[in-house]
């Protein structure tokens, strides 16, 4: 079964006194390549995380990120009313001795000070750590999803131009008969114009036809290129994954094609080699989003 390599998930966990969200977000890439993003509570439980993303998602580009909103704002930050009043009191004092009537500004300078705010550390409950946890499951099982109905569409497209490299190989059979007789024909004006018709040997000239059209035989190609053909819709439609393996016999299937073309010697036959080169070439750029 084909799978995309990009895909997108998001989950949202409702916690006593927060709504965390969690994205996750995949681009083309040919190994696992994760980057987080973490709030500092979290930050503990990255590798934790890491192992659970490797463990769901093959290979691609990986952007996690967790985001929280605060729902209860009895735990957010306090204001320091001891040191900020301490901080009033000097700088009121220190106007005065300037002769400065800017008092009223006073406590709006006091809030950008150092410590004015009081904020309670964070503490990671393992209860909530697991409802992340399961969420994040949620999330992953979702970019899955979203990796499997892309994937449909791209086998879709890459097997129908598979059928087509296996249509243009049919038609090269139509052009095998005028191809032998116009190399034959090709060979001996080529001879005629160097040796005079009397002095050639004809069972030595027919030997060496023979050679040269066995040199020149596409029938080894031919059966390659279907061979790969079938190989590579059999294997498409396989349960594992397999972007790589797909890969590979896409190279396969052009090294025979390009020796097709090198062969040919017929401008018809070349014509559908061009073809083939440019439905591989739209397979190729396809299985590039393959996973």
């Amino acid at each position: 079964m084909i799978q995309s390599m990009t895909g997108f998930g998001r989950t949202n966990c409702e916690l006593a006194n927060k709504i965390v969200t969690i994205e996750i977000k995949a681009l083309n890439s040919k190994q696992l390549d994760i980057f987080m993003r973490l709030p500092n509570i979290y930050k503990e439980k990255e590798l934790e995380l890491r192992n659970l993303i490797s463990q769901h998602l093959v290979r691609g580009k990986i952007d996690f990120s967790i985001t929280y909103d605060i729902t209860d704002t009895s735990s957010s930050a306090k204001i320091n009313l001891p040191l900020v009043k301490e901080y009033y009191f000097q700088l009121k004092e220190l106007a005065k001795s300037l002769n400065s009537s800017e008092e009223e500004s006073l406590l709006q300078t006091i809030m950008r000070f150092p410590d004015a705010l009081k904020i309670d550390k964070e503490e990671l409950e393992e209860k909530e750590w697991m409802q992340i946890i399961q969420k994040t499951k949620d999330a992953l099982r979702s970019i899955n999803e979203f990796r499997i109905q892309e994937g449909k569409a791209l086998q879709k497209d890459i097997l129908q131009r598979v059928k087509n490299i296996q249509s243009l190989l049919i038609d090269i059979m139509k052009f095998e008969a005028d191809r032998l007789h116009r190399m034959r024909e090709k060979l001996t004006i080529s001879l005629n114009g160097f040796v005079e018709q009397e002095k050639i040997d004809a069972n030595r000239f027919e030997q060496e036809l023979i050679y040269y059209m066995e040199k020149m035989d596409i029938t080894e190609e031919k059966v390659r290129l279907k061979n790969h053909c079938e190989f590579f819709t059999q294997t498409a439609l396989e349960e594992e994954i397999n972007g790589k393996k797909l890969s590979f016999i896409a190279q396969e299937m052009g090294r025979e094609i390009n020796t097709l073309g090198s062969k040919a010697n017929h401008s018809d036959i070349q014509r559908l080699v061009v073809t083939m080169k440019d439905e591989l070439e739209k397979i190729k750029e396809q299985l590039m989003n393959v996973l």
